[in-house]
């Protein structure tokens, strides 16, 4: 057994991980699916069925090399419009999307300021091929204006989340203004932000009224709040141009699937069109937040401080037999165990108060 003493100490740490066969007939409290929309029958009937009058139903290569569909470009034509960007692209996930911006964009000569809270993406590419980064503590913008203000570097590039992935907390207004000012690049992050806040529910631009300028970037999931798979990026045509040359992820990677791509494109639609009702749902669901565990959100993530490895799964467990799916969530993804619910749309808010009322018990 080559690994068995660190898996072993993980065990022993209370930090072992398995994997659990979706149980569809647990109330659904710990997936992205934001919006309830991986559970919406109309969307997925609209998407066979506009890919069914299609003459192919699979991408079959990547973006550079015969793989660049009319539905991709739809898509990404759509997302500019809706979001106020010049240019865009779709790609495999988060994940490819973080590796393929940071990878490609700090050049020698540039240096990285991450919030110290950023995805394990963007920090697995931030140590790629000798990047220079710096990451700055979490939403600390008075460091950061400190940091840009002393770097010689040929390019500065800031990263941060829209809304972050567990502490569920916005990133701070003030950076896009010193970004400008230093005129550095800002990537935004929005896989939880997007479909989720704004007056569109177009993310963290939209909601804090940014009126994006060249140096702005924003990567948003299509697998969370819009309900399908991959990811896009959003940016300046000079800056996507760049990265259809640069980006290993987009260059060699099959292009996301026309489904995905399809489904997406349906659901982005259904949430502009219906915008005002899903932010009245999203607003009664924090006020039960606040009600039940006096904890204030800006999104639907909802992280609990319990502290203890042990505790956490204990208390994951005892929600599990009263029905109720949640997130036990520790470290290293978090510094500190919690429980981290997400106060989704596809489930009944009178439910949501009800796990509430049994997580505080458990507490």
């Amino acid at each position: 057994m080559l690994y068995a003493k660190e898996l072993e100490a993980l065990k022993r740490a209370g930090r072992y991980r398995t994997r659990e066969v979706v149980n569809t007939t647990l109330h659904d409290f710990a997936s992205n699916d934001y919006l309830g929309l991986a559970h919406k029958q109309s969307l997925h009937q609209k998407t066979c069925e506009a890919l069914a009058q299609n003459e192919l139903h699979a991408s079959k290569a990547s973006l550079l090399v015969n793989g660049y569909h009319q539905i991709h470009k739809d898509f990404e034509d759509a997302l500019c419009i809706a979001n106020g960007f010049e240019a865009g692209i779709v790609l495999g996930s988060g994940f490819n999307a973080n590796i393929a911006l940071i990878e490609s964009l700090v050049r020698k000569g540039d240096r990285l300021f991450m919030d110290a809270l950023y995805h394990a993406s963007g920090v697995l590419a931030s140590q790629l091929h000798g990047i220079d980064v710096t990451f700055f503590p979490h939403n600390d913008m008075q460091a950061l204006r400190e940091m840009l203000k002393n770097s010689k570097a040929k390019r500065n590039i800031v990263a941060v989340e829209g809304i972050y992935s567990m502490d569920g907390d916005l990133c701070a207004r003030e950076v896009f203004d010193i970004c400008d000012e230093f005129e550095a690049l800002l990537i935004v992050d929005e896989a939880h932000s997007s479909g989720v806040i704004g007056e569109h529910l177009m993310g963290v631009y939209e909601h804090y009224g940014i009126t994006i300028a060249p140096n702005h970037i924003k990567m948003g999931t299509l697998g969370k709040a819009y309900g399908s798979f991959g990811a896009f990026i959003l940016a300046s045509e000079h800056i996507v141009e760049y990265l259809i040359n640069r980006a290993k992820p987009i260059i060699y990677a099959t292009s996301l699937s026309l489904y995905d791509t399809l489904l997406a494109h349906h659901s982005l639609k259904y949430i502009l069109a219906n915008a005002k009702e899903l932010r009245e749902q999203i607003a009664l669901r924090q006020s039960i937040i606040k009600e039940e565990l006096a904890i204030d959100v800006k999104g639907l993530i909802v992280p609990v401080p319990v502290g203890d490895n042990r505790k956490v799964l204990a208390i994951k467990d005892a929600l599990l037999t009263k029905g109720f799916a949640v997130g036990a969530i520790r470290q290293p993804t978090v510094e500190s165990a919690i429980i981290r619910l997400i106060a989704r749309l596809g489930e009944q808010s009178e439910a949501l108060r009800t796990v509430c009322k049994e997580l505080a018990h458990e507490l």
